[in-house]
């Protein structure tokens, strides 16, 4: 029986393992002691037992109502906190607990050794508790916390190794660029608040949407204020760029903010508010953002050649679909492919990890040959790269199907162009996974990081960080056992999850049934019992094998393209190149994002223009203000002062004078 403290109990174990960790570990055992890995896992573990107890719960049951608790009261404000247990909330809850515990058993083993081993499972346990309390949060001031806190996890994290100057830049780049699209979140939950306080409880919001007590333009202007902060979580654009960045950190802790944690709490975010979204004026706009961020992160993709930026640019790329998806209303593909996505791409990330393990770079011009040495680590990746680029019948074909399927049914003009812009994105991600795995496994070996540092000595660069050091060889079964487990999730999750046809028990669109139709406040049933609503947001599609083929006939040409150019050699990528070499170069400088606002937006138009204003002006008229101020009084002290000479013929000469004024002043205003 799940119970309103079992459910608190999912978020307090992760809270509890950070505080023994951050308190009495390290104070007491060390700073990389073994039983911060035990005591992180252990509560984690029971957290995902706890997450798998509440499902199996809501899924029987329907949602849970736990009444809220008092929270804050001064004057006239009342805030409560509380659960939402919802058909949302428990898929959620599976995949952040799932797969940070694969995270962190991986963790063990890749982080070993390291002399902050302790503070790394401190950070990781509260990144996963703010996760879980986001996604737990009934109020939209209780998410906002949560949604902070996830923000400062993320930043402790991926400046874990504050040593490296790239790794304190990455963090900070990430912690500012993320304020921008928060401050835009924090101006929606102002103006909503503004207009009923009582909109702040997501049910009662759900309820007076239901009822057209919120007015369209009101819907609008909150929505957009919530899609500032979804843009800046999940790095879409213009806000993408902080992302690829942010791999400075550990490989385990990008596989986590990648697959279940902080870029997956934007679309989260508008999934939680879809009613809202819905019913304004600004859901064509979350589909071009989408369609336009899958392309233009694919692209990036298509020349890094660091492993983790390629699979960062997948990322932000698959984020894309996710909010395409949302903005065509297709609720239950945006949230199948957010539940496959973290499976295989965790696996990625984790497998990225296993490959700098043996290789000592992450700089894929460097490695080639590992497929023989690491032949675990290899089909991991092969089958989650498979799923990632969506063909039949592993996992990402049946979600990203489904989502340009329904691209395609809406009909409109904002469908027909997401729809192109998603084949696009299928073809590009398809090219550059493979062209990672060609690189990676295939052809001879290039050296690893030894012959990086030695060719960064050479050019006079600076040597890459990190460990260089090479060896052939399979990485430690704690780090090889979850990306295989995870590559078996990516090969059979999306089918047996969401079926086309009835499979045993499991029933038809089984996932998208319970994430719609059972989901009677997200999407309330008519008047008559049916569930028109349900049905637009995609609880029952129809196979669409016209989409699914060309989808597949372009994800194969993307893997036949990789293959002819980096295994056959029939197609030169230094050709390639140089024949488009503008192109090349704008997309390999990313679009000169960097560029546009750390040196036109920050340095020039911030720093050179505004803050040399504010300068000027406090220098020129500030300043000169006192200064003129502090004379004038002095001046009139001094004047003053010539007063108090101690004749009796002046004192007297000044009573008449005051006499006199005061007489003035009463006859003219008295």
């Amino acid at each position: 029986m799940v119970t309103e403290g079992l459910v608190w109990l999912i978020i307090a174990l992760p809270i509890a393992a950070m505080l023994v960790n951050g308190v009495l570990v390290r104070a007491f055992i060390g700073s990389n002691s073994p039983y911060a890995g035990y005591i992180t896992v252990a509560a984690i573990a029971g957290s995902f037992v706890l997450s798998l107890m509440t499902l199996n719960k809501v899924m029987s049951d329907g949602t849970m109502h736990i009444e809220s608790h008092d929270w804050i009261a001064i004057g006239g404000l009342n805030l409560t906190f509380g659960l939402l247990v919802d058909q949302l909330t428990s898929i959620m809850l599976v995949v952040v607990s799932g797969v940070s515990l694969l995270v962190q058993i991986y963790g063990q083993a890749y982080m070993h050794g390291d002399k902050s081993y302790t503070r790394y499972f401190t950070f990781m346990a509260l990144f996963t508790a703010s996760m879980i309390g986001l996604v737990l949060s009934r109020n939209l001031i209780q998410i906002f916390v949560f949604w902070e806190l996830v923000g400062v996890s993320s930043y402790l994290l991926i400046g874990f190794w504050m040593d490296r100057p790239s790794a304190a830049a990455a963090a900070k780049k990430a912690f500012l660029m993320t304020r921008f699209g928060d401050f835009g979140f924090l101006l929606g939950i102002l103006y909503l608040y503004s207009r009923n306080s009582s909109y702040m409880d997501i049910p009662t919001l759900y309820h007076a949407i239901e009822t057209h007590e919120v007015a369209v333009a009101v819907a609008t202007w909150a929505s957009l204020g919530l899609l500032a902060g979804a843009i800046g979580k999940s790095a879409q654009f213009p806000l993408h760029n902080w992302l690829p960045d942010a791999m400075e950190g550990p490989t385990s802790v990008s596989a986590l903010i990648h697959s279940a944690t902080m870029v997956t709490a934007g679309v989260f975010l508008v999934a939680r508010f879809f009613p809202l979204f819905e019913h304004s004026d600004v859901m064509d706009l979350v589909a071009l953002i989408g369609g336009l961020t899958a392309v233009f992160a694919a692209t990036m993709g298509l020349v890094a050649n660091d492993i983790k930026r390629v699979l960062a640019y997948s990322t932000v790329s698959q984020l894309g679909y996710m909010m395409l998806a949302l903005g065509v209303g297709a609720y239950a593909p945006a949230i199948f492919h957010l539940y496959t996505h973290a499976f295989f791409k965790a696996a990625l990330f984790l497998g990225a990890g296993s490959v700098h393990h043996a290789s000592g770079t992450f700089n894929m011009n460097y490695m080639g040959g590992l497929k023989q040495h690491m032949p675990r680590t290899y089909w991991g990746m092969v089958i989650a790269s498979l799923s990632l680029a969506g063909l039949f019948p592993l996992s990402g074909f049946w979600s990203k199907d489904e989502i340009l399927a329904h691209a395609a049914e809406v009909g409109t003009t904002t469908g027909s162009v997401v729809l192109v812009l998603g084949l696009v994105a299928a073809l590009m991600t398809a090219f550059y996974m493979f062209r990672a795995i060609f690189l990676t496994f295939h052809g001879e070996w290039k050296g690893g990081g030894e012959k990086e540092e030695q060719d960064a000595e050479e050019q006079g660069l600076p040597a890459p960080v990190g460990n260089a050091h090479s060896h052939f060889g399979e990485s430690p079964w704690l780090m090889v056992g979850p990306i295989m487990l995870l590559a078996v999730l990516a090969i059979g999750i999306g089918f047996f999850s969401n079926p086309v046809i009835d499979v045993g028990s499991i029933d038809k669109h089984a996932f998208a049934h319970y994430v719609t139709v059972e989901n009677h406040e997200v999407f309330p049933h008519d008047a008559d019992g049916g569930h028109s609503k349900a049905d637009h947001a995609g609880a029952a599609p129809e196979f669409n094998s016209i989409i699914a083929g060309i989808s597949t006939v372009l994800a194969l040409a993307g893997i036949g393209l990789a293959y002819l150019m980096y295994i056959r050699g029939s197609i030169s990528p230094e050709a390639m190149g140089a024949r488009f070499q503008p192109i090349y170069n704008l997309i390999f400088r990313k679009y000169y994002f960097d560029e546009l606002y750390e040196n036109v937006v920050v340095r020039r138009g911030f720093y050179k223009y505004l803050a040399d204003a504010l300068r000027w002006f406090d220098e020129h008229w500030i300043d000169n203000a006192n200064v003129h101020l502090s004379n004038w009084v002095s001046r009139i002290g001094k004047s003053g002062a010539l007063v108090q000479n101690g004749q009796t013929q002046t004192y007297a000469i000044g009573m008449v004078v005051g006499v006199v004024a005061v007489v003035a002043a009463f006859l003219l205003w008295g």
